[in-house]
């Protein structure tokens, strides 16, 4: 018999210590609930494991299959998944409440160009010293932006006094 360890978070062979487990055969046939040692010989008889799928169930399902067959289709299957994900990032733009309107464009055609990349962008206006009596300058300035931007994107958080800036988180529109 194969002596293999914990892997991958599942206990295998003489690593289960319950007296009865629910066995399926490697053809995925239910054999039934049956003595732990009973299934241990008939895996063993196989030249295959047996795997605890769901050791939390009562009494705990087990599995007679190849385990370095099955931890191999896991890793492939997971880094196929991997492979699927698209990764979101959150690109910033900063400006100040004195910013020209030749500059804001400038800022806006570079916020375009990360949306349409699929990426959200976070605008944000940071206020210093006694600027932050003027926040309305700094909405102002956001809502100017945003009608630049707005053929592209959404507004996923309106803007919003977050102590010294003023945030305004912009997404990619839906297709």
């Amino acid at each position: 018999m194969k002596v293999i360890s914990k892997n991958k978070n599942f206990l295998v062979n003489e690593d289960i210590r319950e007296k009865e487990i629910r066995v399926i055969g490697d053809d995925g046939s239910q054999l039934g609930v049956i003595p732990t040692r009973d299934a241990l010989r008939m895996a063993e008889e196989k030249e295959l494991d047996l795997v605890a799928i769901s050791p939390t169930a009562v009494p705990p399902v087990c599995r007679i299959m190849d385990f370095g067959k099955f931890v191999y289709e896991q890793t492939k299957k997971e880094k196929e998944n991997k492979k699927n994900q698209k990764v979101v990032s959150i690109k910033e733009i900063r400006l100040s409440p004195t910013i020209e309107e030749h500059d804001i464009e400038i800022k806006a055609n570079n916020a375009s160009k990360f949306l349409k990349a699929g990426d959200k962008v976070k605008v944000t206006v940071r206020f210093r010293g006694r600027e932050a009596d003027y926040a309305f300058k700094g909405n102002k300035i956001l809502e100017n932006f945003f009608k630049k931007v707005e053929d592209v994107c959404i507004i996923e958080k309106p803007a919003k006094l977050e102590g010294r800036n003023m945030i305004m988180i912009l997404g990619p529109k839906k297709a």
